[in-house]
């Protein structure tokens, strides 16, 4: 599989990378065996990076990457900073939509000490000795209040940044950024810091570029690389315009229906498939390093990798823009 350097950091990521959150039970059970077995798919088809969260499944999801790479090597790991797990009783697990998670419940900690911890715990979970790259997990103004999103900015400016510098000038880990969804956080939190990566999940995809202008000529201005999460914008561009089809973790409006419906029709002309498309689209930019896709199946995951060729010629990106979204 084809590889690209992200940003300045020298690292080098597979074109096509694995999201974990699915393994952490994400709205339904995945047994030890389907989760080592679709990493082993991920594996066995080149796919040497590998992406969790302390999140997903309150720390199952770290124990599953963590007990798969271990004993292996060459391979690429990160992990998110910002939520950490304190125990609970079981009649006391919050309910985030994973099924059966650990008796955890969750706590945002942006500040210097919280993101040390939340690494260490992290180390402690995986049972390695060590963590690539670190994300910033959702810090951005639609998951609070408008003073709860002021406190966490606050504390990670202040202090949380500086954790960040600290581990990687000792080595500990190689890159840092922000693992997020909304544009206008990215570029808040991009003139006041210096990062490395964003993992930007469903806004530069297919159907919705609301990252195409401000942000990508942001990130080009300070060397910035990007890893591309939520291709199919959470299920139309992987099964198309179909009633019922969700977007944004939402059913679809008749609008995205009929914007992906056209999507659809025009690739058709080249003989494109949708998922296809979606799938390459962000590889487009050389901003762009690697393009996660999560899944517990594998053999959607061996679906997704075979999606990566032919590759489809950038003309044809251009046919359809006309149909996206630029909000």
């Amino acid at each position: 599989m084809k590889r690209r350097i992200l940003g300045k950091t020298g690292l080098e990521l597979t074109e096509l990378s694995f999201g974990a959150g699915a393994i952490g039970n994400l709205y339904a059970p995945v047994t030890q065996q389907a989760a080592h077995d679709v990493m082993e798919v991920s594996w066995a088809s080149g796919i040497r990076y590998f992406d969790t969260a302390p999140f997903y499944g309150h720390g199952r999801s770290e124990r599953r990457v963590g007990d798969f790479l271990r004993g292996r090597s060459e391979y690429v790991l990160s992990t998110k900073v910002g939520k950490l797990l304190t125990p609970v009783s079981n009649e006391n697990i919050p309910d985030y939509g994973f099924v059966d998670p650990l008796p955890f419940a969750v706590h945002f900690d942006y500040s210097y000490d919280g993101i040390m911890k939340s690494f260490e715990m992290s180390l402690a979970r995986l049972g390695l000795n060590r963590i690539d790259i670190l994300y910033v997990h959702d810090l951005e103004p639609s998951g609070f209040s408008e003073a709860e999103y002021n406190h966490h900015l606050t504390d990670f400016l202040d202090g949380g940044i500086r954790a960040l510098n600290e581990l990687k000038d000792r080595g500990y880990i190689r890159a840092f950024g922000l693992g997020i969804n909304q544009v206008s956080a990215c570029l808040n939190v991009l003139s006041r810091a210096d990062i490395d990566v964003i993992l930007l999940a469903g806004r530069y995809t297919l159907l919705d570029r609301s990252a195409e202008l401000a942000l990508l000529a942001e990130c080009r201005k300070r060397n910035v690389a990007l890893v591309i999460g939520g291709v199919f914008n959470s299920g139309i561009l992987a099964v198309g315009p179909k009633e019922g089809a969700c977007f944004d973790y939402q059913p679809a409006s008749s609008d995205i229906l009929q914007k992906v419906g056209s999507i659809q029709e025009t690739l058709k002309v080249s003989d494109v498939d949708l998922a296809q498309a979606a799938l390459q689209f962000p590889l487009q930019s050389d901003l762009v390093a690697t393009v996660l896709i999560g899944s517990a199946k594998a053999s959607s995951m061996l679906r997704n990798v075979k999606l990566l060729s032919p590759s489809v010629p950038s003309s044809v990106f251009e046919t359809v823009e006309k149909f996206t979204l630029h909000q």
